[in-house]
């Protein structure tokens, strides 16, 4: 007999997931408490690295149920979500999304849905790189500096390049002109690629 889990994930600590083990319970089902397994992570993070998904992947057996109220339970990226729902049917487990009406991911209606989605978010993901790409062709054809501003003033960063040649530590200039190791260490390189163009 097919046993029936639900994964339940919200993204931060002040959230709860009582309201999604509602849904599931409302929709007709009955989870037992151990297959109820909630988890409190960013959706941005692949499903195989979240630790509580991590384990129920190895609890799930052929001919199991998982079920989720929406697809972004699973993950915010229709391919990481792709992946997860291959990987499952590949092991026999069905995934029933409610907020799709409950079809089950792994059926013929489910895959053709699962595509669907995908094309959707690549289309949208194709629309942001062109406007992103034309908004910056635009921005640098009107003169404007594109990438994040310099933390060191043109003058400062003369003062880091002298005194770095002359052998003061990357930390020490840090704690001095109140910045990260790291900014000291891009002023040195933006010097290098200077050089390297004359």
């Amino acid at each position: 007999m097919s046993r029936v889990f639900a994964y339940l994930r919200v993204s931060t600590a002040d959230q709860t997931t009582e309201n999604q083990l509602r849904e599931i319970e409302g929709a007709g089902f009955t989870i037992e408490p151990q297959r109820a397994i909630a988890e409190t992570i960013s959706g941005s993070v692949a499903a195989i690295e979240r630790p509580a998904f991590a384990k129920l992947l190895d609890r799930l057996e052929e001919g199991d149920v998982l079920l989720v109220t929406k697809l972004d339970r699973l993950g915010r990226n229709a391919m990481d979500v792709r992946a997860t729902v291959e990987r499952l049917d590949r092991s026999g487990v069905r995934v029933h999304c409610l907020a799709l009406g409950g079809v089950d991911l792994t059926s013929a209606a489910g895959k053709m849905t699962m595509s669907v989605i995908a094309a959707v978010a690549e289309f949208e993901r194709d629309l942001l790189i062109e406007r992103t790409q034309a908004g910056l062709k635009r921005a640098k054809a009107e003169g404007r500096s594109l990438g994040r501003p310099p933390t060191l003033s043109q003058a400062q960063q003369e003062e880091v390049r002298a005194q770095r040649a002359a052998g003061v530590s990357l930390g020490a200039l840090a704690a001095a002109y109140k910045v990260t190791r790291s900014a000291i260490q891009r002023v040195e390189k933006r010097a290098d690629r200077s050089r390297d163009l004359l």
